[in-house]
């Protein structure tokens, strides 16, 4: 009996603690339970929900690192989306937060593998495989071709080569090739050696739109320059044509535009579509689509057919509203590239990047702030822009020639995180260093081959490296 009354003492004393409110149980942290994931496959749909116990539901869930291009986590612990084609394998890290207890949180590092994932061409450059720096203490700049402040046309290897106010910029990997506007020719840089020759144009004939092989072809300042690994294909902008290049052999041909008809913007087949001073262009292997700038609209070629449409934006109507088609608007579109789901576009004269998802033509702001023109770190619309205009991608990020700062930026894809790569804002110069150290002069287009970043640093007449 006297063991019996000293267990209801006990117990009676829990309640009297309890109900006078000085005695408050606490969940313990919470516990990811989830420690694999299965593999993903490229352009097919993958879905998980993560999961965890203890603590107290619901959780919020937040990543940091590299997802494979195309996935995203939801604060509800949701991985989802399609995988981008130049997607690799992603080691990533989540955390589960408790909503009852804040402070308590609990991290694990998981992997999504693609299997047989490898870099491939795609949007005018090499995806799938990040290039070697990480930010800017780690990016080193360099004068990979050119003089600075010595326009020419003189081909041979590295700073013995000299251009004329290059603009874009393309790769296959194993060569860079440019649009040398004032120049109107179209160069090939080899990576590995530096050594510079003329591809198509004469710098010493004047600006036409003649068809030919080589030399015997003219351009009329050339400006954008894609390339799907067998052909050049470039916005021949005071033309408002749009010409092809066999990289085997050198031959130009006119497959949409007619250099007859400057500022129109019908669409059509071939020679009977018309554009308006088309600066940026990028294909993903099957469609190029361009930047019809003057037009302020995004069109699209199927290069099989040579068929032109309009696929965003509407003619004569300058704006930075989103929306699908023809209900978004664009204030002078220049920069234009992709990833193969999502075109991604430098949208100049509002100081924004823009987000295309090709399956639909949706169109929703990336990245900057519309009339807004900053040099701003940050995410998304609170991150400043000024006159951006060459965009290119490695499938995780963005990375963009903000051209009236001066500086290369980047743009994480996953947190649409903008930071600054090199360069300093308000700040033009000819300089070579790591990051803020280095200084640009109008840099324009810009490209990847995977390992490195190359930029057509316009007014310094150069290309320069970063790595």
């Amino acid at each position: 009996m006297r063991f019996n009354g000293y267990i209801l003492f006990g117990l009676l004393a829990l309640v009297m603690l309890t109900g006078c409110g000085n005695f408050e149980w606490f969940p313990g942290k919470p516990v990811i339970t989830t420690k694999t994931l299965p593999d993903a496959v490229i352009g097919a749909p993958y879905s998980q929900t993560l999961s965890a116990t203890d603590g107290k539901s619901p959780y919020t869930w937040t990543v940091s690192g590299s997802l494979p291009a195309g996935l995203t986590l939801s604060s509800s612990g949701v991985l989802s989306g399609t995988p981008a084609p130049g997607s690799t394998t992603g080691t990533f890290t989540v955390t589960v937060t408790d909503s009852a207890n804040p402070a308590g949180s609990a991290s694990q590092q998981l992997t999504i593998t693609i299997p047989g994932a490898t870099t491939i061409q795609m949007g005018g450059a090499i995806q799938g495989k990040n290039p070697a720096f990480t930010n800017a203490s780690t990016a080193t700049v360099s004068t990979f071709a050119g003089i600075a402040g010595t326009p020419g046309s003189n081909n041979g290897a590295g700073t013995a080569a000299t251009f004329n106010f290059p603009i874009g910029i393309t790769t296959d990997g194993t060569n860079l090739y440019l649009a040398d506007s004032v120049n109107n020719t179209i160069r090939q840089i080899v990576i590995a050696t530096g050594a510079v020759t003329t591809v198509a144009g004469d710098a010493t004939a004047n600006a036409g739109s003649t068809d030919g092989t080589g030399a015997a072809a003219t351009f009329n300042t050339p400006s954008g320059i894609t390339t799907d690994g067998t052909n050049l294909y470039v916005a021949d902008t005071a033309n408002s044509t749009i010409r092809q290049i066999a990289i085997a052999t050198g031959v130009v041909t006119t497959i949409a535009g007619n250099p007859a008809v400057i500022g129109g913007s019908a669409d059509g087949a071939g020679a009977a579509a018309t554009f308006d001073t088309p600066y940026g262009i990028t294909t993903d292997g099957i469609n190029l689509y361009v930047a019809d700038t003057n037009n302020s609209t995004i069109r699209k070629i199927v290069i099989a057919t040579k068929v032109v449409t309009t696929i965003a934006g509407s003619v004569g109507a300058t704006g930075s509203a989103d929306g699908p088609g023809s209900a978004a608007s664009f204030y002078n579109p220049r920069g234009i590239t992709t990833d193969g789901i999502n075109l991604y576009v430098a949208d100049t004269n509002n100081s924004t990047i823009r987000k295309i998802v090709i399956a639909g033509n949706v169109v929703t702001t990336v990245a900057g702030s519309a009339g807004n023109p900053a040099s701003a770190d940050g995410i998304g619309i609170a991150a400043g822009f000024n006159f951006p205009c060459g965009i290119t991608t490695d499938g995780t990020n963005l990375y963009v020639t903000d051209t009236s700062n001066n500086t290369i930026r980047k743009i994480t894809l996953t947190t649409k995180a903008v930071t600054t790569t090199a360069g300093t804002a308000g700040t033009p110069g000819i300089t070579n260093g790591t990051g803020a150290a280095a200084l640009f002069d109008t840099p324009s287009g810009a490209t990847t081959d995977g390992i490195s970043l190359y930029v057509s640093d316009e007014a310094n007449h150069t290309i320069r490296r970063i790595k």
